[in-house]
Protein backbone atom coordinates (compact mmCIF):
# COMPACT_ATOMS: atom_id res chain seq x y z
CA UNK A 1 0.00 0.00 0.00
CA UNK A 2 1.18 3.68 -0.82
CA UNK A 3 1.59 6.64 1.32
CA UNK A 4 -1.67 8.45 1.26
CA UNK A 5 0.68 11.51 2.97
CA UNK A 6 4.95 11.26 2.64
CA UNK A 7 7.18 14.22 4.48
CA UNK A 8 10.45 13.38 3.56
CA UNK A 9 12.90 15.77 5.11
CA UNK A 10 10.68 18.00 4.95
CA UNK A 11 11.97 21.70 6.32
CA UNK A 12 10.18 25.09 6.65
CA UNK A 13 11.78 28.51 7.48
CA UNK A 14 10.64 31.94 8.41
CA UNK A 15 12.90 35.00 7.38
CA UNK A 16 12.38 37.34 10.31
CA UNK A 17 15.28 40.34 9.81
CA UNK A 18 18.76 38.89 9.89
CA UNK A 19 17.50 35.57 11.76
CA UNK A 20 15.73 32.66 10.16
CA UNK A 21 13.35 30.55 12.34
CA UNK A 22 13.11 26.94 11.87
CA UNK A 23 9.84 25.97 12.44
CA UNK A 24 10.38 22.32 10.46
CA UNK A 25 13.60 20.91 10.52
CA UNK A 26 14.20 17.58 8.58
CA UNK A 27 10.65 16.03 9.25
CA UNK A 28 10.20 12.55 7.47
CA UNK A 29 7.19 10.18 7.73
CA UNK A 30 4.11 8.44 6.43
CA UNK A 31 0.50 8.58 7.01
CA UNK A 32 -1.54 5.03 4.99
CA UNK A 33 -5.26 5.45 4.34
CA UNK A 34 -7.29 4.54 6.97
CA UNK A 35 -4.81 5.21 9.57
CA UNK A 36 -5.68 7.65 12.65
CA UNK A 37 -2.81 9.57 13.54
CA UNK A 38 -2.44 12.74 16.18
CA UNK A 39 0.71 14.91 15.34
CA UNK A 40 1.10 16.73 18.92
CA UNK A 41 3.14 18.72 20.68
CA UNK A 42 3.97 22.16 22.62
CA UNK A 43 3.61 25.93 21.30
CA UNK A 44 6.67 25.82 19.05
CA UNK A 45 7.51 22.61 18.18
CA UNK A 46 6.22 22.28 14.72
CA UNK A 47 3.11 21.12 14.93
CA UNK A 48 0.94 23.84 13.03
CA UNK A 49 3.45 24.09 10.52
CA UNK A 50 2.89 20.47 9.71
CA UNK A 51 -0.49 20.69 9.54
CA UNK A 52 -0.43 23.97 7.20
CA UNK A 53 1.49 21.98 5.01
CA UNK A 54 -0.36 18.47 5.13
CA UNK A 55 -3.46 21.02 4.28
CA UNK A 56 -1.58 22.59 1.53
CA UNK A 57 -1.81 25.95 2.93
CA UNK A 58 1.77 25.96 2.87
CA UNK A 59 4.58 24.38 1.37
CA UNK A 60 8.16 23.13 2.58
CA UNK A 61 10.83 25.44 2.14
CA UNK A 62 13.27 22.07 1.37
CA UNK A 63 12.37 18.40 1.70
CA UNK A 64 9.27 17.00 -0.45
CA UNK A 65 5.74 16.44 0.64
CA UNK A 66 3.67 14.31 -1.65
CA UNK A 67 -0.26 13.95 -1.19
CA UNK A 68 -1.63 11.14 -2.66
CA UNK A 69 1.60 10.60 -4.93
CA UNK A 70 1.51 14.22 -5.79
CA UNK A 71 4.35 16.79 -5.05
CA UNK A 72 2.61 19.55 -3.77
CA UNK A 73 5.57 21.86 -3.25
CA UNK A 74 5.74 21.53 -7.13
CA UNK A 75 2.09 23.50 -7.09
CA UNK A 76 0.96 26.91 -7.97
CA UNK A 77 -1.64 28.66 -5.60
CA UNK A 78 -4.91 27.75 -8.03
CA UNK A 79 -3.22 24.06 -7.95
CA UNK A 80 -3.11 23.86 -4.08
CA UNK A 81 -6.31 25.15 -3.78
CA UNK A 82 -8.20 22.75 -6.23
CA UNK A 83 -5.77 19.72 -4.37
CA UNK A 84 -7.27 20.98 -0.58
CA UNK A 85 -10.95 21.07 -1.90
CA UNK A 86 -10.59 17.66 -3.51
CA UNK A 87 -8.81 15.87 -1.24
CA UNK A 88 -8.67 17.54 1.87
CA UNK A 89 -11.83 17.87 4.72
CA UNK A 90 -10.82 20.32 7.35
CA UNK A 91 -12.53 20.40 11.27
CA UNK A 92 -10.82 23.87 13.17
CA UNK A 93 -10.79 24.70 16.58
CA UNK A 94 -13.78 27.94 15.90
CA UNK A 95 -15.71 25.89 13.49
CA UNK A 96 -15.30 28.40 10.95
CA UNK A 97 -19.20 28.50 10.19
CA UNK A 98 -20.42 31.35 7.64
CA UNK A 99 -23.08 32.64 10.43
CA UNK A 100 -25.76 33.94 7.83
CA UNK A 101 -26.01 30.44 6.05
CA UNK A 102 -27.98 28.32 7.34
CA UNK A 103 -26.26 24.59 8.21
CA UNK A 104 -26.91 22.89 5.15
CA UNK A 105 -25.74 26.00 2.84
CA UNK A 106 -22.62 25.77 5.17
CA UNK A 107 -22.17 22.50 4.79
CA UNK A 108 -22.50 22.71 0.90
CA UNK A 109 -19.53 25.21 0.32
CA UNK A 110 -16.37 22.99 -0.60
CA UNK A 111 -19.31 21.71 -3.13
CA UNK A 112 -19.57 24.63 -4.60
CA UNK A 113 -16.47 25.69 -5.37
CA UNK A 114 -15.64 22.34 -6.53
CA UNK A 115 -18.48 22.88 -9.44
CA UNK A 116 -21.42 20.42 -7.80
CA UNK A 117 -24.88 21.71 -8.79
CA UNK A 118 -27.01 22.56 -6.66
CA UNK A 119 -29.44 19.65 -6.58
CA UNK A 120 -26.83 17.62 -5.92
CA UNK A 121 -24.62 20.19 -3.31
CA UNK A 122 -28.43 19.95 -1.46
CA UNK A 123 -28.39 16.28 -1.37
CA UNK A 124 -25.17 15.51 0.14
CA UNK A 125 -24.79 18.06 2.43
CA UNK A 126 -28.63 17.07 4.07
CA UNK A 127 -26.77 13.09 4.16
CA UNK A 128 -23.72 14.73 6.05
CA UNK A 129 -25.45 16.36 8.74
CA UNK A 130 -27.85 13.22 8.64
CA UNK A 131 -24.90 11.41 9.47
CA UNK A 132 -23.79 13.82 12.33
CA UNK A 133 -26.86 13.78 13.69
CA UNK A 134 -28.10 17.36 12.90
CA UNK A 135 -30.49 16.38 9.66
CA UNK A 136 -33.86 17.77 11.64
CA UNK A 137 -32.52 21.13 11.98
CA UNK A 138 -30.56 21.91 8.32
CA UNK A 139 -32.79 25.33 8.63
CA UNK A 140 -31.18 26.50 11.30
CA UNK A 141 -28.17 29.24 11.23
CA UNK A 142 -25.18 28.40 13.22
CA UNK A 143 -25.61 30.87 16.64
CA UNK A 144 -28.67 28.57 17.15
CA UNK A 145 -26.88 25.81 18.11
CA UNK A 146 -24.25 24.67 21.10
CA UNK A 147 -20.62 24.74 20.12
CA UNK A 148 -20.51 20.81 19.88
CA UNK A 149 -23.42 20.93 17.13
CA UNK A 150 -21.44 23.75 15.22
CA UNK A 151 -18.24 21.37 15.63
CA UNK A 152 -20.37 18.54 14.15
CA UNK A 153 -21.88 20.48 11.31
CA UNK A 154 -17.79 21.50 10.48
CA UNK A 155 -17.39 17.52 10.65
CA UNK A 156 -20.46 17.17 8.50
CA UNK A 157 -18.07 20.05 5.80
CA UNK A 158 -15.51 18.22 5.92
CA UNK A 159 -16.94 14.94 5.36
CA UNK A 160 -19.37 15.92 2.31
CA UNK A 161 -16.55 16.26 -0.52
CA UNK A 162 -15.08 12.83 0.35
CA UNK A 163 -11.80 13.76 0.94
CA UNK A 164 -9.04 11.27 0.98
CA UNK A 165 -8.00 12.80 4.19
CA UNK A 166 -9.59 14.58 7.48
CA UNK A 167 -7.74 17.22 9.18
CA UNK A 168 -9.03 17.84 12.46
CA UNK A 169 -6.80 21.76 14.02
CA UNK A 170 -7.42 20.92 17.78
CA UNK A 171 -10.69 20.01 17.05
CA UNK A 172 -11.97 20.06 20.95
CA UNK A 173 -10.22 23.06 22.05
CA UNK A 174 -13.09 25.38 22.10
CA UNK A 175 -15.64 22.69 23.54
CA UNK A 176 -16.39 21.60 27.20
CA UNK A 177 -14.85 18.08 28.08
CA UNK A 178 -17.93 15.73 27.73
CA UNK A 179 -18.64 17.68 24.42
CA UNK A 180 -15.05 17.26 23.76
CA UNK A 181 -15.39 13.80 23.95
CA UNK A 182 -18.16 13.49 22.13
CA UNK A 183 -16.31 14.96 19.15
CA UNK A 184 -13.42 12.55 19.74
CA UNK A 185 -15.96 9.53 19.48
CA UNK A 186 -16.67 10.75 16.02
CA UNK A 187 -13.30 10.93 14.79
CA UNK A 188 -13.21 7.32 16.08
CA UNK A 189 -16.05 6.16 14.67
CA UNK A 190 -14.82 7.64 11.20
CA UNK A 191 -11.67 6.15 11.81
CA UNK A 192 -13.74 3.01 12.05
CA UNK A 193 -15.18 3.64 8.72
CA UNK A 194 -12.45 3.47 6.97
CA UNK A 195 -11.83 7.58 7.11
CA UNK A 196 -7.84 8.77 7.15
CA UNK A 197 -7.70 11.20 9.98
CA UNK A 198 -4.84 13.45 10.85
CA UNK A 199 -5.81 15.37 14.44
CA UNK A 200 -3.65 18.53 15.45
CA UNK A 201 -3.14 18.48 19.38
CA UNK A 202 -1.00 19.89 22.04
CA UNK A 203 -2.87 17.72 24.47
CA UNK A 204 -1.68 14.22 25.63
CA UNK A 205 -4.74 13.27 26.67
CA UNK A 206 -6.67 13.63 23.35
CA UNK A 207 -3.35 12.68 21.25
CA UNK A 208 -3.53 9.23 22.88
CA UNK A 209 -7.61 8.37 21.73
CA UNK A 210 -5.94 8.26 18.09
CA UNK A 211 -4.47 4.75 16.81
CA UNK A 212 -0.64 6.40 16.49
CA UNK A 213 1.27 9.47 17.74
CA UNK A 214 3.88 11.87 16.02
CA UNK A 215 5.13 13.75 18.80
CA UNK A 216 7.31 17.02 17.60
CA UNK A 217 9.77 19.11 19.38
CA UNK A 218 11.50 21.89 18.57
CA UNK A 219 11.04 21.06 14.81
CA UNK A 220 11.78 17.25 14.87
CA UNK A 221 10.42 14.00 15.52
CA UNK A 222 10.92 12.61 18.51
CA UNK A 223 8.19 9.78 19.09
CA UNK A 224 6.71 7.69 16.10
CA UNK A 225 4.57 5.28 17.01
CA UNK A 226 1.61 3.19 18.86
CA UNK A 227 -0.67 5.64 21.30
CA UNK A 228 -0.62 3.39 23.79
CA UNK A 229 3.17 2.53 24.17
CA UNK A 230 4.25 3.86 27.21
CA UNK A 231 6.61 6.82 25.63
CA UNK A 232 3.79 7.92 23.75
CA UNK A 233 2.71 9.97 26.41
CA UNK A 234 5.84 11.41 27.86
CA UNK A 235 5.77 14.95 28.54
CA UNK A 236 7.59 16.88 25.90
CA UNK A 237 10.26 19.20 27.36
CA UNK A 238 9.36 22.84 27.64
CA UNK A 239 9.76 24.84 24.05
CA UNK A 240 9.85 28.41 24.51
CA UNK A 241 8.97 29.98 21.39
CA UNK A 242 7.57 29.45 17.60
CA UNK A 243 10.32 27.52 16.02
CA UNK A 244 14.37 27.93 16.80
CA UNK A 245 16.15 30.61 15.60
CA UNK A 246 19.41 30.78 13.77
CA UNK A 247 21.93 33.42 12.72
Amino acid sequence: MNPLIEFQQVCKYYHMGDSTVVAADHISFEIFPGEFVAIVGSSGSGKSTCMNIIGCLDVPSEGTYLLKGQDVGQMDKNQLAEVRNRLLGFIFQQYNLLPKLNLVENVEVPLMYAGVSKKERRERARQALEEVGLGDKWRHKPMELSGGQQQRVSIARALVGHPSVILADEPTGALDSRTGREVLGMLQDLHQQGHTVVLITHDNSIAVQAQRIIRLEDGKVVYDGPSDAPEAVVTPRFSGGEGRVRA
